[in-house]
């Protein structure tokens, strides 16, 4: 089985969020199973910098705009899978996001940036670009990658099957319909039943309408996107796909999370020997300048600070977090009012509120294995990573019912207390209020350290190895190539 993953990011070289995180372990774990696995990203600096063993593959001259396009292959560093990467330095060789200028300003040319991404995607799969791998199905990535899905639809002439993934419905790559000529592609796909979405065009549509099967990264997930209140407006178009939606629940890379062996943090720990976690609180406390206080619950956040993250709910529960005794430390960055709102808690309790605006994944080691719990009030959360380290970690994740924090965190309810089940807490309304309550119930059970440890080995114990969501995407690739639907037409 031969498969192309395709997406713009990748851990460690380019992260904006989870999908980096899935890029860097997916392949990794289906090459275990046997699969013959490659990639295929845009030629960012930190991308194209890292590949080892950069051979030509052929020059593609001018497509989309851009005078020079080239394909290089080689192996990724520190995993060593093979790669593809798509050289365009017109369109690639920038600072910024993959996505945004340095000033969080969107480019301007993101159509036919990643435009180029997804053809590249299917020239490769009909043996245009390279005839020596044709891949048996081609693997797209969330709304950046989505377009493969469509040029493959072209009546290329090829045997791949489509996959695509959605990883955050939100975010859907939206575009002036205007610019449909940039893209190459027949009129027809410019209508109503292709890409077009309420004027513009939507390249997460692209994908939602012609892959073979629609997957997203856990089953509660793939459940909401058909309804109003998750589906972003597309439900209508999720509905009419309702037998080729599945939902694969991400994994965790063990390798990297794990406080057995993280060397980033103050001391190692298990659940079996739960002592290093008390030296990891210390020290996360001593760093952030909080109050030097094991009986002092210590809520984490390592989280962008948006509303979908449910941010501004816990800044409506800080009033009553900190007359609890209870302490919390912040990591990330987004909303600008976000950000200022907790800069100015933190310097309004300095002893119980520690903020950090930015991303530093050793940072969110630390915090990680030195807090107490977890804070993720999100509004929708299409599956969640951080609660996943969380639990390995015996921080245990305090979250909202909802998408993959549903399907992966039980509530210390007392049904699942007594029956040694509970792996966290659970709220169901989107409201301050609801998470004040469900934060109180966590500072209720850390004052019964006996309850609080037996809840922290069985988050410990609970396995979400990339091994698992491996062997459901095989499954998925063998029954397509098997039975192979016919291509879907605008």
């Amino acid at each position: 089985m031969k498969v192309l993953h395709v997406a713009a990011e990748i851990f460690p070289l380019v992260k904006t969020g989870g999908l980096a995180d899935v890029l860097g372990a997916l392949p990794q774990a289906l090459i275990g199973q046997g699969t013959d696995v490659r990639l295929l990203l845009p030629g960012l600096p930190p991308i194209l910098d890292a590949v080892l063993s950069p051979t030509l593959v052929c020059e593609i001259g001018a497509v989309f705009g851009a005078a020079k396009v080239r394909l290089i292959r080689g192996h990724m560093p520190f995993s060593h899978v093979p790669v593809y990467v798509v050289d365009a330095p017109y369109f690639y060789r920038r600072s910024g996001s993959p996505y945004q200028s340095s000033s969080g300003v969107e480019w301007p040319d993101n159509l036919q940036r990643f435009a180029l991404l997804g053809w590249v995607a299917a020239q490769l799969a009909a043996g245009e670009l390279d005839a020596g791998w044709l891949p048996d199905v081609v693997h797209a990535h969330d709304w950046h990658a989505a377009m493969a899905c469509a040029y493959i639809a072209q009546h290329l002439p090829t045997r791949a099957a489509r996959v695509f993934t959605v990883h955050n419905l939100a975010y859907q790559g939206l575009f002036s319909l205007n610019d449909f000529h940039l893209l190459g592609l027949p009129g027809r796909f410019a209508a109503p039943s292709a890409l077009e979405y309420h004027g513009q065009l939507s390249f997460m549509k692209a994908g939602l309408k012609f892959a073979n099967a629609i997957t997203t990264v856990s089953t509660s997930y793939a459940r909401e996107i058909a309804t109003p209140e998750f589906g972003c407006g597309l439900e209508g178009v999720i509905q009419s796909r309702a037998g080729c939606v599945f939902g694969v629940l991400n994994g965790v890379d063990y390798a990297v999370w794990n406080p057995e062996h993280d060397t980033g943090i103050a001391a190692p720990y298990s659940a079996d020997q739960l002592d290093g976690k008390a030296l990891c609180k210390a020290g996360l406390q001593a760093e952030m300048g909080l109050t030097q206080d094991a009986k002092a619950l210590l809520f984490g956040v390592v989280s962008r600070l948006t509303s979908q993250k449910g941010l501004d709910l816990v800044l409506a529960a800080l009033p009553a977090l900190l007359q609890a005794g209870a302490q919390i430390v912040v990591q990330g960055s987004g909303d600008s009012a976000l950000e200022t709102a907790f800069i100015e808690a933190a310097k309004n309790h300095p002893r119980q509120i520690a903020v950090r605006i930015a991303y530093d994944e050793a940072l969110a080691h630390r915090i990680i294995s030195g807090a107490d719990s977890l804070l993720m009030p999100s509004r929708f959360e299409p599956c969640g990573l951080t609660q996943l380290y969380a639990l390995r970690y015996g921080c245990l994740p305090l979250v909202r019912h909802v998408g993959g924090l549903a399907d992966t965190v039980v509530n210390a309810s007392a049904a699942h207390l007594e029956a040694d089940q509970a792996t966290g807490f659970c709220f169901v309304e989107a409201s301050a209020h609801a998470l004040s309550v469900a934060m109180h119930q966590a500072i209720k059970l850390y004052q019964q350290p006996g309850v609080w440890q037996k809840i922290m080995r069985r988050a410990m114990q609970q396995e979400f190895s990339w091994d698992v969501a491996a062997r459901s995407y095989l499954d998925l690739y063998k029954r397509l190539t098997e039975t192979m639907r016919l291509p879907v037409s605008p």
